[in-house]
């Protein structure tokens, strides 16, 4: 994670304010804005015997898979690379996305430099210096919620099977 402030909000955000509920359509472009403009997500995970965890880790989102990247040994790590599936909790509770994904491991060197650099400058994190082992995490999504209020609930699913909706 890193110590950063997160990027500004952006329009589609609950500091814009509302006009009632949001059309999939706009749901999906708030939601792809703030892949864009946040830097960390809440990350859900669950060891095998089902003791779950959630921490915040710095992400950095390419249009298409979140990168992540987090210690080999810690639970987070261990139940990443053990489970293969993971849920995402982006942006505040009145105005979240959630994200189920599926995950691949990467041992750290086996991302290329330009992609491990693109990663530090847009996250404002680096593991590859640090003497922890890390791995990087990838993150395709598979389902996407997003709503801000009850009034959003009906019509919340973005992408259902790694296809968006809207």
């Amino acid at each position: 994670m890193t110590s950063t402030s997160p990027r500004p909000v952006g329009p589609g955000s609950a500091d814009a304010g509302s006009g009632g509920p949001r059309d999939r359509g706009r749901r999906r472009r708030d939601t792809e804005d703030r892949l864009v403009q946040d830097v960390d997500v809440w990350v859900a995970t669950a060891s095998a015997d089902g003791v779950p965890y959630l921490v915040p880790l710095s992400f950095a989102w390419d249009g298409e898979v979140l990168l992540m990247a987090t210690p080999a040994d810690s639970p987070t790590g261990r139940n990443l690379a053990a489970a293969r599936t993971v849920r995402l909790g982006l942006g505040p509770t009145r105005d979240v996305s959630m994200i189920e994904g599926d995950v691949e491991v990467l041992e750290l060197d086996a991302l290329p430099r330009e992609r491990a650099d693109w990663f530090a400058e847009t996250a404002g994190f680096d593991p590859r210096p640090l003497p922890a082992p890390y791995r990087w995490f990838r993150v395709t999504p598979r389902r996407v919620q997003a709503w801000r209020e009850a009034d959003e609930l009906p019509g919340r699913e973005l992408m259902r099977g790694g296809r968006w909706l809207a």
